[in-house]
């Protein structure tokens, strides 16, 4: 075996055509082709969308002419063809026609979805370049769907009339030269160049809207700030359902498991809380299965929680919070609860909002004090004035009240010993979502340490006054 001259040589696959690689390069593949042939009907369906257009404004030249065809004249006929566009370009503002050229483009233009506007234009700037499309797709359109009734009969008259005898006396004006003599030659070469033309004018075509397509078909700066809202609003109600499942699924979990375990350590000596502590259980699941169908249902119908007919109401902090507290206690915990409703009056006129939050802020703190606390939890709500410190005086008694009104709730227990349980670090899921209902309204949740006990502080805006 010889071992060549010491050239290398770029082997093929096996069976691969000598000069493929031309093919691939100039872009003649089938996917290629195919492309072309898609882009080819986009602007055929352009030229179909312009004939109204252009028959309401034959009509109103032949008019403007003395009521003649303007069909019947190739000037007349381009002048037609001129004034169709403005009424092309008018009715490219409407909505719809940036929605529908998108659809379009995408099915048959090859442009990728991503680069391209969803939804009607929501600004004129936008509607301008959806017009400006409009307009660019329908004009190109007709001229490529002429040509493309006009281009394919004579090419192919070209090059089969000087083989067909049959066709030489009815040669068509003109192209009498083509069935005898040097013609006889020229002709089929010309007919497959005019053909050739009409496919690279039809390709160009198609390029040049693919390209544009991007361009006045992409989203504007104010679809992006619509799109970046639309994303907001929904990460915004994936959390606040985050929240109301954690809050309301996860404290469920910690109370049961807690009262769970604190009848079968009495389950022998003290049958009287066995029962409390069963009698909190099921009432904890019922509700638990109520607030849970609630915010399944915000999930199938959009509906606010307890908004939804036959879904269980959201619990507040004035309706809820004394059996929040029982089944709280029923798990072996000792809670003092010292309500002060302060000038606002009766708990019930605390706005709906600030009373639901709350009631949830006070719930993950229960929940925190079940799993982390090391002893009794002390709960101090109370309703009151703050003192607002005027720039230029001295800070104390000369603060003045600014009329407004807030809730504030401080819920403080022990720490736990270090006997396996899992300490608190004030950076779990719950207390996130706390810390985001009290921003939602304006206020602020602080938690952590203070002299060697773990203290959750809410303050919640009132809005001016109880409604």
């Amino acid at each position: 075996m010889g071992l060549g001259t010491g050239r290398s040589r770029a082997v093929g696959p096996v069976g691969a055509r000598p000069g493929g690689w031309r093919l691939k390069r100039s872009g003649l593949t089938r996917a290629g082709l195919a492309k072309a042939g898609l882009r080819w009907v986009h602007l055929v369906l352009g030229g179909a969308l312009l004939m109204p257009y252009f028959l309401l404004a034959e009509v109103v030249v032949g008019a403007s002419g003395g009521g003649v065809n303007a069909l019947d004249s190739f000037p007349l006929t381009l002048i037609s063809y001129a004034a169709a566009l403005p009424l092309v370009a008018v009715s490219g503002v409407f909505p719809l026609t940036r929605p529908m050229s998108v659809a379009a483009v995408r099915a048959l233009c090859g442009v990728p979805g991503e680069l391209l506007a969803q939804g009607p234009g929501r600004s004129w700037a936008a509607r301008g370049r959806a017009s400006a499309w409009w307009t660019l797709h329908l004009g190109l359109g007709a001229v490529v769907s002429g040509m493309t009734l006009a281009v394919p009969p004579m090419g192919v008259m070209l090059v089969v009339l000087p083989f067909v005898t049959l066709l030489a006396d009815t040669t068509p004006q003109g192209l009498g030269w083509a069935a005898t003599g040097a013609g006889a030659y020229v002709a089929p070469l010309l007919g497959v160049a005019v053909l050739g033309a009409l496919a690279l004018c039809a390709a160009g075509a198609g390029a040049l809207l693919a390209r544009l397509a991007p361009v006045l078909l992409g989203p504007t700066g104010a679809d992006r700030l619509a799109a970046a809202e639309e994303r907001a609003a929904d990460l915004a109600v994936r959390n606040r359902l985050a929240r109301e499942l954690h809050d309301a699924v996860g404290h469920a979990l910690s109370a049961v498991t807690l009262q769970a375990g604190a009848a079968r350590r009495v389950l022998e000596t003290d049958l009287e809380f066995v029962r409390e502590a069963l009698a909190a259980i099921e009432d904890t699941t019922r509700r638990t299965v109520g607030e849970l169908d609630a915010v399944l249902g915000l999930l199938r119908e959009g509906d606010g929680v307890g908004e939804r007919p036959g879904a269980a109401p959201a619990p507040t902090l004035a309706a809820d919070l004394e059996g929040l507290l029982a089944r709280s206690r029923a798990g072996g915990v000792r809670i003092t609860a010292r309500q002060d409703p302060g000038p606002v009056g009766d708990w019930g006129q605390l706005p709906a909002i600030v009373s639901r939050e709350a009631y949830r802020i006070v719930q993950e703190g229960l929940s925190n004090a079940l799993r982390h606390g090391g002893g009794p939890v002390d709960l101090r709500l109370r309703v009151h004035r703050p003192r607002v410190h005027e720039p230029g005086r001295p800070r104390g008694g000369d603060d003045v009240h600014d009329g407004s009104r807030e809730l504030e709730l401080i819920m403080t227990n022990p720490l736990a010993e270090d006997t396996g349980r899992e300490r608190r670090t004030g950076g779990g899921l719950g207390l996130r979502g706390a810390a985001e209902r009290a921003v939602l309204l304006g206020g602020v949740v602080e938690a952590g340490e203070l002299g060697g006990q773990w203290r959750l502080r809410a303050v919640l805006p009132l809005g001016g006054g109880a409604r």
